[in-house]
């Protein structure tokens, strides 16, 4: 049974997932890699499905980071419709399931058409409850700290709980629990510039499988591992504490 030494915290969880190893799964296919992230957009949709049953409220995905520019430029090109197209087609599923959907990360370097749908997207959603969807698209955490500490008035020193509510708001979304669980799929282990304020005490999870392959079976085990954790924060567990 997963423990905690800190004050209760209300499930559901927040969980955070970096979606790896599109690209490397569609060659072992013997598909290019636009096949590859066709493929993730498509596990997205059952991730999104089954995560409210699988006691997750805020869900937050992590699909082009600010250094996935330094790609092919035809590739970025591909994702950046894909991006559109998933928002496009998820629209009217999300408003039915309940699901709020909402993309954080910078704004400005992407087109107009995506940001239309952005906008539009979050605006329909806005009323969900089932599931809080995030997806982080030019997304660099060290950016995003960096933004927010300098909108900090001179002389202003911040609680943790007001700096963290000023670094959702410069990326574009609302307060969220701080991250439960975040996973990274692809097998390597690395944060890689992704929520590194939110998840200072998250658990983390590394999947050997491409996120591709990595359906709900995958989620419900990586949630069952969490649970079977002992979450400390800095204290001491609960027998020694005695």
């Amino acid at each position: 049974m997963q423990q905690s030494t800190s004050p209760a915290r209300p499930v559901p969880l927040h969980v955070g997932i970096i979606m790896d190893g599109n690209g490397r799964w569609a060659t072992r296919q013997g598909h290019s890699r636009g096949e590859g992230h066709r493929a993730g957009a498509a596990m997205v949709r059952r991730i999104v499905e089954v995560a409210p049953d699988a006691g997750i409220g805020v869900l937050t995905l992590f699909a082009f980071s600010a250094d996935n520019w330094r790609r092919p430029k035809a590739e970025v090109g591909w994702l950046m419709r894909l991006f559109r197209e998933y928002l496009r087609v998820e629209r009217a599923r999300c408003v039915v399931n309940g699901v709020r959907l909402e993309v954080i990360g910078r704004r400005d370097r992407i087109g107009r058409a995506l940001r239309t749908a952005v906008e539009e997207t979050e605006r329909d959603t806005a009323a969900g409850t089932r599931l809080h969807l995030r997806i982080a698209l030019d997304y660099s955490a060290r950016d995003a700290i960096l933004r927010a500490a300098q909108c900090l008035q001179p002389g202003t020193i911040p609680s943790r709980d007001s700096f963290g509510r000023l670094l959702a708001i410069v990326d574009h979304g609302i307060p969220v629990p701080e991250v439960d669980l975040l996973i990274r799929t692809g097998g390597e282990r690395r944060l890689s510039d992704f929520l590194l304020w939110e998840a200072a005490y998250a658990e983390l999870h590394f999947s050997p499988l491409s996120w591709p392959e990595f359906g709900p079976a995958a989620l419900q085990d990586a949630v069952r591992d969490f649970a079977s954790r002992e979450r400390r924060f800095g204290g001491l567990p609960d027998a020694a504490a005695g």
